[in-house]
């Protein structure tokens, strides 16, 4: 038989069929776990043909959904089609996918928002149940049967050791080089649990390769597909205000001694402003910075061309199509320097509190105490997800959360009299940020704290407003923590009513 460039099992090479057939292994009610995490390394292929096929049962009047298990994000080609045709029952552990969005809101799909660093543990203990199919996306198979995974790691080990079947799509629009830059680390099932033995970003402590019950593997699926590519903003004004308020703040605290000249390992949330301060950083003069982080972006990857970051683990990628091309044509210069891991280990609280990370997450909107809603839009619509933000949060030597001021126009401000949504509470928010300014709220009461964010965080538009409320809740409470509560939440129901925050404030 002729070998596979990507196939070099001979008996994996047996079982290749199209998308279609491979999808026949689907059933109605089935839980199926895939590969994928923000938008890379998801498979393409077999859930594409999964949502012709259930929209086939759909117009025959059958049912047909199934529940839904990945790494976190994945693309439309995924989360995507399958939400088109109503396919999924449940969903989790985390969803950025503007379709299967609008299905969690609409109460089509039922959604379990968690910890990312949770996931594994809580499959583990039995209650999200048995897992009937895992559908993986890989890079490679090795002629042993072992796998290599592609741009992202996952919960990719723990799907393939639970699943009753497995579908593995080969992507060769993946780097084979990719082999080398995976650490695949299993944790142990039985308590206690092991210790987990990283004290440095780019210590390896596991296989470069991913394990499989060969008998499980029922199709093997050759596919050509880019991930879900995602442009990203050019920085504006407001993120590199936001980036230069922070990178002042981290000169004081070397200059004080709290941290040392090379600052301690980034973890850096995504979207334009995380990656507005990684240019930022790589423009100023820090050196030889590392990272400990879920996603490497583009800003993380030209640091570490560039010789600013020595080191950068993660569990996957979120590169602009740009990058994503650059990366798989020059990978031999960060072959050295990423390593990737199952995102139990990216995001686990022991290793984020043993090296010291500095957590920076973007917010939706804080309050004037110091408690973040970061999923919400007015306590209701589902944006996304709680992510790994509060893993690092929570176990971070610094939690920084960033945001522009206002949204909407203006007609939102991003700091309020009390949050909608409570995703980090105040205790695992040491510092809030937007282009007004820095608050450190570290060691500070909710009343000093709702002093310190007011003026240093608030649009100058909702600042008197929020002084205001501040007054009357001292007058009138004068409590620990001094809420008006019929007031509280009125900015809310103002946006909601009539579209602006200001309509009756002013």
């Amino acid at each position: 038989m002729h070998q596979d460039k990507r196939i070099h099992h001979v008996g994996l090479q047996r079982k290749l069929c199209s998308a279609e057939e491979a999808a026949q292994w689907i059933h109605h009610g089935d839980t199926v776990g895939t590969s994928g995490f923000t938008g890379s390394g998801y498979p393409k292929a077999v859930p594409m043909a999964l949502a012709d096929r259930i929209q086939q049962a759909h117009d025959d009047g059958k049912p047909f959904q199934i529940q839904l298990l990945t790494g976190a994000s994945t693309g439309p080609e995924l989360d995507g089609a399958l939400a088109k045709v109503n396919g999924v029952s449940y969903r989790a552990p985390f969803n950025t996918d503007p379709n299967m969005r609008q299905r969690i809101n609409a109460g089509d799909t039922n959604y379990l928002d968690m910890h990312l660093s949770h996931v594994a543990p809580l499959f583990r203990s039995g209650a999200l149940g048995d897992m009937d199919v895992a559908i993986i996306e890989v890079s490679a198979i090795r002629e042993d049967g072992t796998l290599i995974a592609s741009t992202a790691v996952g919960n990719n080990q723990l799907w393939l050791d639970s699943a009753k079947k497995v579908i593995l799509e080969v992507n060769d629009w993946q780097c084979r080089e990719l082999e080398s830059m995976h650490d695949i680390w299993e944790v142990s099932s039985t308590f206690p649990h092991q210790i987990i033995p990283i004290v440095n970003v780019s210590d390896r402590i596991g296989k470069h390769y991913m394990s499989v019950d060969l008998d499980k593997v029922v199709a093997v699926v050759k596919t050509h597909a880019s991930d879900r590519n995602a442009p990203f903003s050019p920085s504006d004004d407001n993120a590199r205000a936001i980036a230069g308020h922070l990178l002042e703040f981290f000169d004081y605290e070397i200059k004080k001694g709290k941290m040392p000249s090379q600052l301690l390992p980034l973890q850096s949330g995504i979207g334009n402003v995380a990656n507005a301060v990684m240019e930022a950083l790589n423009e100023g003069h820090f050196e030889n910075l590392c990272a400990y982080t879920e996603v490497i972006q583009d800003g993380m990857l030209t640091m570490l061309e560039d010789g600013k970051m020595s080191s950068a683990s993660a569990t996957a990628f979120s590169l602009s199509p740009e990058k994503a091309k650059y990366f798989n044509e020059n990978i031999g210069i960060f072959l050295n320097k990423i390593v990737l891991r199952s995102q139990e280990i990216s995001n686990h609280p022991e290793v984020i509190r043993r090296i010291g990370c500095i957590a920076m997450n973007g917010a939706i909107e804080a309050d004037i105490f110091g408690n973040v809603n970061s999923t919400h839009i007015m306590g209701t619509r589902m944006m996304n997800g709680i992510g790994g933000s509060g893993d690092f949060a929570r176990n971070a030597y610094l939690s920084i959360f960033m945001t522009p001021s206002l949204a909407k126009g203006g007609n939102i401000s991003s700091i309020v009299p009390m949050i909608s949504r409570v995703d980090h509470i105040s205790q695992d928010v040491q510092v809030i940020v937007t282009e007004q300014g820095l608050a450190d709220l570290r060691g500070l009461s909710p009343r000093s704290r709702a002093q310190v964010i007011i003026e240093n965080c608030a649009h100058p538009t909702y600042r008197p407003l929020l002084k205001e409320y501040y007054r009357l809740g001292l007058e009138n409470v004068s409590m620990q923590t001094p809420h008006l509560l019929k007031e509280a939440l009125s900015w809310h129901d103002q946006f909601v009513a009539t579209g602006s925050m200001l309509s009756e404030l002013k």
